[in-house]
């Protein structure tokens, strides 16, 4: 029985070091053809978005200028502002707000301030347009705008109603244009060509063709956007030039590869063969956190970095706490076994406290925070709540297939000179 559990513990701790192995590798270098199969692996570097201060752009704050304004308009606002920044042809933008009436945009890749100014400033324009292309409705006719399912085929539609003047006007195009199609556009750009199926009379009216509710959500936020019109002024512009980036980013990875191949090494010298556990459940911490930043569409900024490296210590600090305990047990003539359980189970309130305290400092952070502050004390609280994981389950998970296999069945194994009698 004792071969058995042996061997199983053995092919399990292989296969688990073979399958973060490949991971780490297919995470640094990306895989061009997966075991054959043509399915190509991007590394992480190609799909971890950067931000302004390693690839350089624009970075705009507008102010709403108006004395009063409520977080829902506030909301149409950064819809609309997307909505243009979008047109031009930029991914990876950051629009959020400010404070109660400011508006952050990050732009990268884009130099231009004075262009980025002109385009997003301005006051947007929202036409229903016939197909004789004449304006029919501009955006102050536009009363409210909302997104809904319709209960009759469940599919999502955008629910509008007009002012007064608005209603007179589109029940004769309507009736002109029955069967026909008007185009809703925003900034010369085509919103949505719905056909005419009826007159509407009473300035009611619905627009079908959305694929999903979301793109109904925004659809219907920029139409009911052009109803109030919002003015917005720039009350700070700065543009990063890409060469900050093209510098910092290679040293930044530079010394975050020395930082964590000297942490990797004190680990290994001091705590032996724990220490090589250790290191290898911290290969697949810095995996988890890097596919979590991917999967989030996170934004990697040098405050990012910086956390994230803070992050590593951490995920060390509490396999330190872990090592620590066990080998008070042991020196205190338990078993490796015993050791090792009690070892978890004593360093699990000191883990559990110290990182709950850093989670909560990191919150607040994240809420009063702005700009690179957000960037930070989010990826530390995505690193604190995976280095738990790994440190609490993964590193014992592994810890217990080496007591099993044999690899820790002497004091020497842990650094331990003697027992304490």
């Amino acid at each position: 029985m004792r071969k058995k559990n042996t061997g199983k513990s053995t092919v399990l701790f292989i296969l688990s070091v073979l399958v973060i192995g490949f991971l780490a590798y297919a995470g640094t270098y990306g895989i061009n053809n997966v075991f054959g199969t043509g399915y190509k692996v991007k590394s992480f570097s190609e799909t971890i978005k950067k931000g302004l201060d390693l690839q350089g752009g624009v970075s705009l704050v507008e102010e709403i200028q108006a004395d009063k304004v409520d977080a829902a308009t506030v909301e149409r606002t950064i819809e609309l502002l997307s909505s243009r920044v979008n047109k031009l042809g930029v991914s990876e933008t950051v629009v959020q707000r400010e404070g109660q009436k400011r508006i952050r945009l990050e732009i990268p890749g884009v130099y231009n301030a004075k262009e980025v100014i002109d385009t997003v400033g301005k006051t947007g324009e929202l036409k229903f347009v016939g197909p004789d292309q004449k304006v029919i409705l501009t955006g102050k006719d536009v009363k409210n705008a909302v997104a809904q399912i319709n209960p009759e085929n469940n599919q999502p539609i955008i629910s509008f109603e007009l002012n007064d003047e608005g209603t007179k006007k589109f029940a004769e195009a309507t009736k002109k244009f029955i069967g026909q199609t008007i185009a809703i556009y925003m900034d010369e750009k085509v919103l949505t060509s719905p056909t005419v199926n009826s007159v509407i009379p009473n300035g009611k009216g619905m627009i079908e063709g959305s694929k999903t509710l979301e793109e109904a959500k925004r659809q219907a936020g920029i139409i009911k956007s052009g109803a109030l019109p919002v003015v917005v002024k720039p009350v700070e512009v700065k543009t990063v030039g890409a060469t900050l980036g093209a510098n910092a980013l290679p040293l930044s990875v530079k010394a975050g590869v020395v930082g964590v191949g000297l942490v990797f090494l004190f680990m290994l010298l001091y705590y032996r063969v724990p220490g090589l556990i250790a290191d290898i459940a911290l290969v697949l911490y810095i995996v988890m956190v890097l596919l979590t930043f991917v999967s989030m569409k996170a934004t990697l900024t040098l405050s990012g970095i910086a956390g994230f490296l803070l992050t590593i210590g951490m995920a060390v600090d509490a396999n330190v706490l872990i090592f620590e305990r066990t080998r008070e047990e042991l020196r205190a003539g338990k078993s490796v076994r015993s050791a090792v359980d009690a070892g978890f189970h004593r360093a699990l309130s000191s883990i559990l406290d110290s990182n709950i305290t850093t989670i909560i400092a990191a919150l607040v952070l994240y809420n009063l925070g702005t700009g690179p502050v957000k960037g930070f004390a989010l990826t530390l609280m995505v690193g604190i709540v995976l280095s738990m994981f790994t440190a609490i389950f993964v590193t014992r998970f592994l810890l217990n297939l080496a007591v099993d296999m044999g690899m820790l069945n002497s004091l020497a194994a842990f650094g331990v000179k003697r027992r304490v009698e």
